[in-house]
């Protein structure tokens, strides 16, 4: 059974050995570069976090950065699609599923096998890739010290979220016993959970750090919140996000000393020349205009500051385990629910 399952997974196997040696390729041939190019920038900054030099460095790898990034991304949707859905699906389409049952093997040692062949190349291949990306993207993380910006595309959580992927394949493919439905329900499935977790769980984990900050009158804006699903908000001032190394900034507020959120009212009433004029301290705008805008934010610091809600970046790890255990949870749960299903399966 294992030298079947091992047979019918060769194809998908030697097209990720093909995939992983052609990004080994290019990260073999320019990382070397990419790290003299990081090199050469730390040494003309120093100690200077904001110099130019490593602004410049990272523009410039903005595109290979992306790139690397969505080939770690889109990976665990193809393994899902590709290895996952048809991994039963089509047996049960082929027929071939009977031919294999009917020689003394149960069902539930079939699934096993076919679930250990291909759960292994999934952590494998994933892992490789990963650790290929990651490696290569060092010296550009380092530079833009801001860990949390590229969570999803680095170290070991594209390993849960491919397994995961892979899972709900599986059990797709059991489910609808057809390969293109399975697909589909795969793709949409891990989008769905992958949102889910990124902007309603994660956050959710563990409680955030909280420090108080005055207000800026040099960086302060002024504009309008809202989107375009939900409108446009009142005009209100703008603190900048605070420059905290690798973190996680989750919300900026500015609040009183009670912790009542500054409002509409209280600033007109505090600086009713505030919107006349275009423009405030980020934009171009007339010299009188700017002394306006600095003077009513520091009339307005004297009561209220702003309140920086945020992850740190020593806690990036945790992040990375909690979530791995997480889909590796999920993705037990997937593959129990699959020996489930297979046992009661008739036809």
């Amino acid at each position: 059974m294992i030298w079947l399952a091992l047979r019918q997974f060769r194809t998908s196997a030697w097209t990720a050995v093909v995939g992983l040696v052609a990004v080994a390729s290019v990260v073999v041939a320019t990382r070397p570069h990419l790290a003299d190019a990081a090199a050469a920038a730390q040494h003309a900054c120093g100690s200077d976090a904001h110099c130019p030099a490593l602004t410049a460095f990272a523009l410039d790898n903005t595109a290979a950065r992306t790139v690397f990034g969505l080939v770690v991304t889109v990976a665990p949707a193809l393994i899902g699609a590709f290895w996952g859905a048809p991994m039963i699906a089509g047996e049960f389409e082929a027929g071939t599923h009977r031919l294999v049952w009917a020689q003394s093997i149960s069902r539930s040692r079939w699934l096993a096998v076919k679930l250990v062949v291909a759960g292994t190349a999934t952590v494998v291949a994933t892992a490789l890739l990963s650790a290929l990306v990651t490696w290569w993207a060092a010296p550009l993380d380092h530079a833009a010290a801001a860990v949390y910006g590229t969570f999803d595309q680095r170290d070991i959580v594209p390993i849960g979220y491919a397994l995961f992927a892979f899972a709900f394949g599986v059990t797709a493919g059991l489910v609808t016993r057809r390969t293109l439905p399975a697909m589909a329900l795969t793709l949409a499935g891990l989008l769905t959970v992958r949102i889910l977790v990124t902007e309603w769980i994660r956050p959710l984990v563990f409680a955030p750090r909280v420090v108080s900050m005055p207000l800026d009158p040099d960086t302060t804006g002024y504009g309008s919140g809202g989107n375009i699903l939900f409108g446009v908000g009142p005009s209100t001032l703008q603190p900048t996000t605070p420059d905290i190394p690798n973190a996680w900034i989750q919300s900026v507020r500015i609040v009183d000393a009670a912790g009542e959120p500054l409002t509409d009212q209280v600033l007109r009433a505090t600086c009713p020349t505030l919107g006349q004029g275009p423009g405030g301290p980020a934009g171009p705008a007339p010299e009188a205009v700017r002394q306006r805008m600095h003077d009513c934010v520091a009339r307005i610091g004297e009561d209220y500051h702003q309140v920086v809600t945020y992850q740190p970046g020593d806690r990036y790890w945790m992040f990375q385990w909690w979530e791995l255990a997480l889909f590796g949870f999920v993705t037990a749960l997937l593959c129990g629910y699959a020996y489930y299903r297979l046992r009661r399966f008739r036809g």
